[in-house]
């Protein structure tokens, strides 16, 4: 067996047996020996994918929603380059990627060899662990080294702090398999550990922690989940035990029965806000979705962070206090003139909104988001674009529960939006899970269109994508440079493309959406399929600003 074929099987049986069960590839020739083994290999779902952006992202949106890691194979040169926007994604997220970079051999770098940069360390910072894996050379030992650094880098890649990990892979000639027969021998066993086991069993006990904080049993306290893949069932438990308000992104997946739902518009009243100044907040995941919320956490006499210290969320630098868990206090009252408060606020707040939103049957940006996340069954997921697709959710989605809501929140590009849809989908329907769905504006569609474009041997889940095309880009509208003279063409960005015609190239099957009435229907389907809803820049901006005026009055 020639050495590249062995470094590849090897590695790619290791990693199977450390609980590899997905990988994507972009097709290259240097990076041949990983891709056939991968496609050989029976307990690994391959994806083949063009466009190494949209590979990437469609990696990270299996390894997000899967919560395990998924392998991401690409040749040499500006192909591994194109990993970065979603190396980025997966440090900031801790969503687990093992990135298998193949090279050229160290011969042949810096001689103007075709198709060769410098691929060590890459990623910089945003990788947990770099090795550059040297020649694969038949002498014992070998075996020893691929499998071992295989389970290092599982370990790395899946531990208490999840993200991505580069292998530089370098590959001599031959690339392929030798003929049956010919080749010679390796001069060791290439199996492994019998019965399946990994070279490195990592299930030891786990470290020890430090025990939770208990919370002081004050009135004023408020817990708000941020971002992120946690458990949030002990923060709703806590704002049950104490009656704190307890404040929810759409993707901490804590909006449910105990959560405020209109915190966003309640922190915009100044009034409110001076009323409701709070003596210990509590916070989880990564904050910052608005800056109403992160100018409220300004106002905490004491911020008590939930995290690992090396790894935590303050965005507004308040943290007083990071801690591995809380617990409310054996004396905590949930019934007071502070819980009632927020109570009463929300009341005022949900009923302004959904009669704002209800008072006709058009199918505005902000009606979208509402009704989107209201309509899907329990066990659907919904993956939320950056920009404004998220913000709306924020903004008006009512408490629920049994729907999971993701989104590429660790550095909230655009970039990858559709791939990592689709990644996403695919995860969530392997193991069982309902529909799936994605609310994305119309510059993140065009942004990530070869995301749409999937091999007829491909995997495909059930996926409405359903884009506002409002023609540009919408959040700028409500930011201070909408008052420009050069906003449109510099900001508004207008692209006059046609949804249709991109779901066209693809070959999706499109649908146009005006009524807030057909919207049950439009997300029912199979496969992936593109529903457009279009909306105007200017009366959406409109509309945020009269649903503002109207929660404010609605709180006197």
């Amino acid at each position: 067996m020639n050495p590249s074929t062995a470094l590849a099987r090897v590695l790619v049986d290791e990693l199977a047996r450390c609980g590899l069960a997905e990988a994507v590839i972009a097709p290259g020739s240097r990076s041949t020996p990983l891709a056939l083994a991968l496609v050989a290999h029976p307990g690994i779902r391959t994806h083949v994918r063009i466009d190494e952006r949209s590979a990437a992202f469609l990696a990270l949106g299996l390894a997000r929603t899967a919560r395990r890691a998924v392998a991401l194979v690409c040749t040499s040169g500006t192909a591994a380059a194109n990993f970065h926007p979603a190396v980025l994604e997966a440090d900031q997220s801790g969503v687990p990627l093992l990135l298998l970079t193949a090279d050229r051999p160290p011969e042949l770098r810096g001689t103007g060899a075709n198709q060769t940069v410098d691929q060590i360390a890459l990623y910089g910072s945003a990788v947990r662990m770099f090795t550059e894996v040297g020649v694969p050379e038949p002498v014992p030992g070998m075996v020893a080294y691929w499998r071992s650094l295989a389970c290092r880098a599982w370990a790395a890649a899946s531990g208490r702090l999840p993200g991505p990990v580069h292998l530089n892979l370098a590959f001599r000639d031959p690339l392929v398999p030798d003929p049956d027969g010919a080749g010679e021998p390796w001069p060791e066993s290439l199996a492994g550990r019998d019965g399946g086991r990994s070279w490195i069993s990592m299930a030891g006990a786990p470290p020890l922690e430090a025990p939770p904080m208990v919370l002081p049993p004050v009135q004023r306290g408020v817990i708000v989940c941020g971002d992120g893949d946690y458990d949030p069932v002990p923060y709703l438990a806590l704002a049950v035990q104490t009656g704190w308000p307890l404040l929810a992104e759409p993707t901490s997946n804590a909006r449910r029965a105990e959560a405020v739902s209109t915190y966003r518009h309640l922190l915009a009243v100044p009034d409110f806000v001076a009323a409701h100044e709070p003596d210990i907040v509590v916070s989880v995941g990564r904050p910052g979705l608005s800056r109403q919320l992160l100018g409220y956490l300004r106002r905490a006499g004491r911020h008590v962070v939930v995290g690992e210290p090396t790894a935590f969320a303050d965005p507004v630098r308040t943290a007083t206090d990071v801690v591995p868990g809380v617990v409310a206090a054996a004396t905590a009252e949930p019934d007071t003139p502070w819980s009632r408060s927020w109570r009463d606020a929300e009341a005022a707040a949900r009923a302004a909104t959904d009669e704002l939103l209800d008072a006709d049957d058009t199918l505005g940006e902000l009606r979208l988001a509402r009704d989107m996340a209201g309509h899907l069954p329990n066990g659907s997921l919904l993956f939320a674009g950056s920009s404004m697709p998220i913000r709306d959710l924020d903004a008006t989605m009512p408490a629920r529960c049994g729907a999971r809501i993701i989104g590429n929140r660790g550095v909230s590009g655009i970039d990858g939006t559709v791939s990592t849809a689709v990644g996403a989908a695919l995860a969530h329907q392997r193991d069982g899970g309902g529909p799936a769905a994605a609310l994305i504006g119309d510059l993140a569609l065009l942004h990530d269109q070869n995301g749409l474009i999937t091999g007829p041997d491909e995997p495909r889940p059930d996926l409405a994508l359903v884009v506002v095309n409002n023609d540009g880009g919408g959040i700028f509208s409500g930011l201070e440079q909408a008052g420009h003279p050069d906003f449109e063409r510099v900001f508004g960005t207008p692209h006059g493309a046609s949804m249709e015609r991109v779901a066209a190239a693809a070959e999706v099957p499109y649908t146009r959406l005006e009524w807030a009435g057909d919207l049950p229907k439009a997300l029912l389907g199979e496969g992936i399929r593109l529903i457009e809803v279009r909306t105007d820049r200017a009366e959406s901006a409109a509309q945020r600003r009269r649903l503002q005026e109207e929660v404010t009055a609605a709180l006197g």
